[in-house]
């Protein structure tokens, strides 16, 4: 294994925490996507589903980036605290919010100032989804809290998820290629 460069070890030490959040978020996503089918919600089910997906997509990718720069990808899995469908959701948001709008964008001002562009292309890929999963949530908060239960979260749905990079999707051929990685769109998963 090489030998981590002093002027790598903080951008490292940022892959090893945004590997750690995201391998926790997807096994924490796993369990209230069952809270989610088991309380009718199918719709929010299929979209924690999807994001859950997105999150191991990002941990994978900073394993790989990790692992390129001399390091080893290790996270210990946390207790998932299970609550009601839309507190669960709550919680992700807050997650999600956090990622998207404090730790990725600061982990990518300084992957950039030491030029470590892999390290940038995974903290990209995962910021543009943290800002989907933002929206997504959102929407299927302010439709659990109005009471919406004929909306489309007591219904499975399909919701779309990049494989590259983990950009997620509620419409089917959005774009011809992923907005953010470039990825063909016919190389989507399809989420339920």
């Amino acid at each position: 294994m090489p030998a981590i460069a002093a002027e790598n070890e903080s951008t490292l030490q940022n892959l090893m925490t945004a590997f750690d959040g995201e391998s926790n978020a997807h096994a924490k996503y796993t369990e209230f996507a069952l809270k989610a089918d088991e309380e009718g919600f199918s719709g929010v089910a299929s979209l924690i589903r999807a994001a859950a997906r997105a999150e191991q997509i990002h941990a994978a990718n900073y394993a790989r980036v990790i692992t390129l720069m001399g390091g080893r990808a290790e996270c210990e899995i946390h207790p998932v605290q299970v609550n009601s469908t839309l507190e669960n959701l709550k919680a992700a948001l807050s997650g999600e919010n956090y990622e998207a709008y404090t730790m990725y964008p600061g982990f990518l001002e300084e992957a950039s100032e030491r030029k470590t562009t892999s390290a940038i292309k995974a903290f990209t890929g995962a910021l543009e989804a943290e800002k989907t999963h933002v929206r997504l949530f959102g929407q299927a908060i302010a439709l659990l809290a109005a009471g919406e239960q004929d909306s489309w979260l007591g219904e499975a749905r399909d919701f779309y998820v990049c494989p590259v990079c983990g950009y997620t999707s509620e419409t089917e051929e959005e774009h011809e290629r992923c907005p953010v990685c470039n990825c063909a769109w016919e190389r989507f998963e399809i989420i339920r």
